[in-house]
């Protein structure tokens, strides 16, 4: 035993060895195991030799300078890469509103409809099959407003390509696209959907990068609550004036030259003089406003750069309403019902969902003491933004309002609205106005139907409201 300590070997090893060469002597092994055999026992022999020499023999393992160790360190080395790799490949993925995971609020519908909608950017659209038609990007297409654009878009023949977080957008209302375009015998491809924030460039490629070229974008993506902007500011410029800035970028990168971009009201603050026109001053009150204008600044700016650039911007008052065929409609989600829409209250407080219907600000300088506001239907504020896109884009920009002419309070607005639902609806009044609130804005609309033949349909305010009201006693809970 000691002369095979000398030689550096394992006693039991070497008693091992002697039976297992005996039974090949004694030809107890098969012949086809023999190769095989030897080359277990010597690799056996040489890790046990190296615990005999080191102490440990498991270190052999990760000793570069054995065949086992140099195998074995590959293989580390492929399993740490491929850990990286993937890592980073879903985080990327996952990437949306903030930029860190799924926007504050994601319901666990969105979340699961995500790794649906994240293979769109992978597909593409079909080329329309009318020339004079285009592929049109449109950003917050699952959102009120641009859900009912995208389906305009799709009806006329276009071929659109939503890019949507669904911070504030609707899966719902994304069902209902797909189920309509089907309805309408448009192709299935008439419409492809990439979950992702603006904020992110891989989004924005995605989008881009694609057949058919996009040939216009529609900007409709924003946050858009005045009181939320005065509580978080940063918040505004981020999604609103970034992000816009963001998809300058991409489109300069692939070459795309015509923008329609949504606006408000809001950049004019508190006029002193009625109607507004497109002369009025800017002045905005809120970083909502602010920030929408600091947006139209960066449209301009980019359109003096670039002299093949072509954009509208539309400067809209206060949206409701919704399809008057009952297709498509407006449900925020309950976390944002505080800051939404009146109509949306009114709804809520008819359906019960609230107990009562709050109205902030009772004491302003107006007819009775309450905001009075340009409600434009939703269907006509689309009719204009298509109308733009065939015929206003234009460098430097073109500028227009977008409203029916007429200013309507709060009061006489919840008077319809509870002629409209048959409800006694419970109303608690607030002296105090909502922070960051105007008085009285409502738009001269002169140059838009002078200069595009464009004016609002529906100004019945009961008939509007009707329409909205439809759609959500069919949806009480939402699509």
């Amino acid at each position: 035993m000691q002369n095979l300590r000398a030689r550096g070997q394992s006693p039991r090893f070497s008693e091992s060895t002697t039976n297992t060469a005996r039974a090949e002597e004694e030809g107890t092994l098969p012949a086809t195991d023999l190769p095989r055999r030897h080359n277990i026992r010597n690799r056996i022999r040489e890790m046990m030799m190296s615990r005999d020499r080191e102490g440990n023999w498991w270190q052999s393992l990760f000793n570069a300078n054995t065949s086992i160790g140099q195998r074995v360190l590959f293989v580390l080395a492929v399993l740490f890469t491929s850990v990286l790799y993937f890592g980073r490949t879903m985080r990327s993925d996952i990437r949306a509103g903030d930029g860190d995971g799924f926007p504050r609020g994601t319901n666990d519908s969105s979340r699961n409809s995500y790794h649906h909608y994240k293979h769109e950017a992978s597909k593409t659209v079909l080329k329309p099959t009318d020339a004079s038609k285009s592929h049109v990007l449109v950003t917050g297409g699952a959102g009120f407003i641009g859900s009912h654009g995208t389906l305009k878009l799709i009806e006329e023949g276009h071929v659109v390509t939503i890019v949507d977080n669904l911070s504030r957008g609707n899966e719902g209302a994304l069902r209902a696209l797909t189920k309509e375009i089907s309805k309408l015998g448009k192709p299935k491809r008439s419409l492809r959907v990439i979950h992702g924030d603006l904020a992110d460039v891989n989004v924005l490629n995605a989008a881009f990068e694609t057949k058919p070229k996009v040939d216009k974008v529609i900007h409709f993506a924003a946050v858009a609550y005045v009181g939320e902007s005065m509580a978080d500011p940063n918040k505004y410029y981020k999604n609103v004036t970034s992000n816009t800035a963001t998809l300058l970028q991409a489109m300069d990168r692939f070459k795309v030259n015509e923008l329609i971009y949504s606006s408000t009201c809001a950049t004019y603050g508190n006029p002193d003089v009625l109607p507004i026109t497109e002369k009025t001053p800017t002045v905005p009150i809120n970083p909502y406003g602010k920030s929408k204008l600091f947006a139209e600044e960066a449209i301009r700016d980019y359109a003096v750069a670039n002299p093949e650039f072509r954009a509208v911007i539309l400067r809209y008052f206060n949206v409701f309403g919704s399809d008057p065929k009952g297709r498509l409609g407006e449900y925020p989600r309950p976390e944002l019902r505080k800051h939404g829409r009146i109509s949306g209250a009114c709804f809520d407080a008819a359906l019960g969902s609230i107990e009562h219907l709050l109205v902030m600000g009772t004491n302003h300088d107006t007819r009775d003491g309450t905001c009075v506001r340009d409600f434009i239907h939703v269907t006509d504020l689309i009719d204009a933004h298509i109308l733009a896109m065939e015929k206003a884009t234009a460098n430097p920009p073109s500028l227009y309002n977008v409203g029916t002419g007429r200013g309507v309070s709060v009061k006489e607005f919840v008077d319809a609205c509870k002629k409209v639902t048959k409800v006694p609806i419970k109303v608690v009044e607030q002296k105090e106005a909502r922070p960051g609130d105007y008085a009285e804005v409502y738009a001269n609309v002169d140059k838009i139907e002078e200069e595009l033949g464009w004016k609002a349909r529906y100004v019945d305010l009961e008939e509007s409201l009707g329409h909205a009201w439809k759609w959500r006693k069919k949806h009480p809970s939402g699509y």
